[in-house]
């Protein structure tokens, strides 16, 4: 089966992400910024929108536990775009490369429903993208087998006909597993040439 299209992942292989980005900002103290991030606003509880829950529903619980950071965490979503770092370097000019060949491009991410609809606009490399599959819309996460199912299925893309691209390597496995060609996301420079040796680029 020859490889015809790509699959991205989006955090840390298209664009940066860290919820530090926002609350540096907010948090001078680097002692205290660093205990907020590992106990209150930490990467398992952000986890949960990705999953599908509603901020509403998982701030309140996490004021509960913390009343005394309720400000900070209130701030959470209504800024949650700087928690976006910079794209990733050489990554957008790789996505044009592709679509000027003809190359369907896809996506699989694990995010929040309620935050791509804040970061999609601000994104105009997923418009050449045909596809996108949101974990938090679908609630379903990688690397469950199912959401690699759902993409097979919606993208129409059969065993060994796309190289997948994410920087987890839980998550390529799975993909691997799912019938796909995995790359572990390290830099584009060793993407590049990888999509060049399976000649989806020249």
């Amino acid at each position: 089966m020859t490889i015809r299209a790509a699959v991205f992942d989006v955090g840390h292989v298209l664009y940066d992400w860290d919820p530090r980005y926002l609350y540096a900002k907010l948090i001078p103290d680097p002692a205290r910024l660093d205990w907020f991030l590992s106990h209150v606003v930490t990467h398992a509880w952000h986890f949960q929108h990705d999953a599908g829950r509603a901020f509403a529903d998982t701030s309140a619980e996490l004021i509960a536990q913390y009343p005394a950071e309720r400000a900070l965490i209130e701030l959470y979503a209504p800024r949650w775009l700087e928690t976006v770092g910079d794209p990733v370097p050489g990554m957008a000019a790789i996505v044009a490369a592709l679509h000027a060949r003809g190359v369907p491009l896809y996506a699989i991410t694990n995010f929040s429903a309620e935050f791509w609809s804040l970061f999609r606009p601000t994104a105009p490399v997923f418009d050449a993208f045909t596809d996108i599959i949101v974990s938090g819309a679908e609630r379903l996460v990688k690397p469950d087998p199912a959401i690699y199912a759902l993409a097979k299925r919606r993208f129409t893309l059969d065993t060994g006909e796309a190289i997948f691209i994410d920087d987890r390597p839980d998550n390529v496995a799975a993909a691997e597993a799912a019938g796909w060609i995995g790359h572990q996301f390290t830099d584009a420079a060793s993407l590049k040439r990888r999509l060049t040796h399976l000649k989806l680029l020249g």
